[in-house]
């Protein structure tokens, strides 16, 4: 378990000048390449998203009144309610519009032949128990409160911002962590391809 604080997180302008990336992690580190990545973007303007060829995207609507994204040849899909979520190929063409001024979006990227991520976002009142199967890792982003994860006498505290890595990609690993406390949380499992 390793945590991740809020000031580690780099923010970065567009390039096309329409809003902001804060990158919250990647594996691995460092470099332009990444098995997964998660960050949060704030869209300030209407106008294309970034082409990423051979990664699968999802889009979770965190804050403000939603946007409109036109995703290759298929139906425009609206997102309008907190926590809505979309799921699209990286190399699609996608054009956003914003519905009534800037939103903030948790974005979650994974190499699609390398692993498979699976994201939802929730409210955290009391207690709830993360599984952690071999060949897996979680990312656990606080949005709001705090959380305390136990995994037998070790223990971590998350505020918001802040984040949880949980690797059990080792066989050996495998098991559960509790995750105590209050507020809302984005969770995402990373599936290395080939596992359960």
């Amino acid at each position: 378990m390793r945590l991740i604080p809020a000031g580690e997180s780099r923010r970065v302008r567009w390039k096309n000048d329409g809003g902001w990336t804060t990158e919250i992690a990647r594996d691995p580190a460092g470099g332009e390449d990444f098995r997964w990545r998660a960050s949060i973007a704030e869209i300030e303007s209407d106008g294309p998203f970034s082409s990423f060829p051979g990664i699968e995207r999802d889009l979770i609507l965190l804050d403000g009144e939603g946007i409109e994204l036109d995703v290759g040849n298929t139906a425009t899909c609206r997102l309008t309610q907190r926590f809505e979520r979309v799921h699209f190929a990286g190399e699609s063409a996608i054009e956003c519009r914003l519905i009534g001024g800037p939103t903030r979006d948790f974005n979650v990227m994974a190499q699609r032949d390398a692993v498979r991520a699976e994201v939802v976002a929730r409210p955290l009142a009391g207690s709830m128990l993360v599984f952690a199967e071999a060949g897996t890792e979680w990312l656990v982003h606080v949005l709001a409160g705090h959380v305390e994860a136990r995994r037998g006498d070790r223990s971590l505290r998350a505020e918001a911002g802040d984040s949880l890595h949980l690797d059990f990609r080792d066989a050996a690993d495998a098991g559960r962590v509790a995750l105590d406390g209050a507020g809302e949380l984005v969770l995402v499992k990373f599936v290395a391809l080939g596992e359960a």
